[in-house]
């Protein structure tokens, strides 16, 4: 009888157990996108680029050739993602520019520096966001949430259109959640000035991307320029620093289970290429995709009141007519 050294048998069990977690793990975060098309002579501005699905999206399109605008707020850490997947890429057509949504004459000085060094926009994914963090407001007051993951973006937006519509066909990709079920734009308190809870300012800001992508699509129509939401489902990234778990002694049972059921940012980075670059996307506007399937905005989304309702308080929030003629 031949007796199998016990390390040999610690090493085959744990290559099992972590083989089987891998398969649980793929079965579980669905599908790949297999990229196909080229993004060369493509200009793509991607905010929130330095981490996270935003980075990850910004090395798929590096790989195939985009030009790649990085849109951060700390800079520092973007030339570091900027550095890293140039060499990865072996793609040197990569910019770190500063873009703070929390402030507007950041992203206005954005604006207008991209316009001065690139004649065109192909594609503007808004991605950076923030979530479920303690009460605090951007520097023009505006609650953090709404003003970081909504107001930030209707304003960059908007000052790009020209560029887009120069460049069409063309497209805006919104990323957003699922997480609409009992959201609502609160009409009586939508600064949260009155009472704040993080969760549903987080849900508001995201169901004004929502109504944000409706009302843009519907104003955008003919013009070339497609605009759409992505859901890219539930992803391991540093947006969920601020849920209560992450810095507390739980987050070492919760994040292994976590990275066993959730997407990792590299495969949740996919849909956001998926809605950037598919031709069978071309046409498309006013939608919602999710999982690489176009469905319907919620109806909450195409409340029509509501929607040209936040639309104008987004103009007068950001004074975006102030700068776009």
């Amino acid at each position: 009888m031949i007796r199998i050294p016990k390390p040999l048998i610690y090493v085959s069990v744990f290559g099992t157990v972590c083989g089987g977690a891998y398969l649980i793990k793929e079965m579980m975060s669905g599908k790949d996108y297999k990229i196909k098309t080229s993004a060369a002579n493509k200009v793509i501005i991607i905010t929130g680029a330095n981490t996270g699905l935003g980075k990850e999206a910004a090395r798929l399109l590096a790989i195939k050739n985009a030009t790649v605008v990085m849109a951060c707020r700390d800079m520092e850490k973007c030339e570091k993602s900027r550095v890293e997947l140039a060499l990865m890429s072996r793609n040197k057509r990569l910019y770190c520019r500063k873009c703070d949504l929390s402030s507007q004459e950041s992203v206005r000085e954005f604006a207008n520096k991209f316009q001065k060094e690139f004649n065109r926009l192909d594609v503007l994914i808004n991605n950076a966001g923030v979530m479920r963090c303690s009460k605090s407001s951007t520097k023009e007051g505006i609650e953090t949430h709404l003003g970081v993951n909504h107001m930030g973006h209707f304003l960059l937006t908007n000052l790009l259109l020209d560029s887009l519509k120069k460049s069409a066909p063309s497209r805006i990709v919104n990323v957003t959640t699922l997480k609409h079920g009992n959201s609502r734009i609160n009409k009586v308190d939508l600064n949260s000035d009155k009472s704040y809870s993080e969760e549903e300012a987080y849900d508001q800001s995201k169901l004004a991307n929502l109504m944000f992508t409706s009302k843009l699509a519907e104003l955008l129509k003919d013009t070339g320029v497609t605009v759409n939401a992505v859901y890219p489902g539930i992803s391991t990234t540093d947006i969920s620093r601020h849920l209560p778990f992450y810095n507390s002694v739980t987050r070492f049972f919760i994040k292994p289970i976590a990275w066993l059921f959730l997407k990792s940012a590299a495969k949740g980075s996919q849909t956001l290429v998926h809605a950037a670059l598919d031709p069978e996307l071309e046409d498309i506007s006013g939608q919602l995709i999710s999982n690489f399937k176009v469905i319907p905005l919620p109806y909450r989304a195409r409340d029509q009141k509501t929607v040209e309702w936040l639309w104008k308080v987004s103009e007068k929030w950001t004074k975006v007519k102030e700068n776009v003629t």
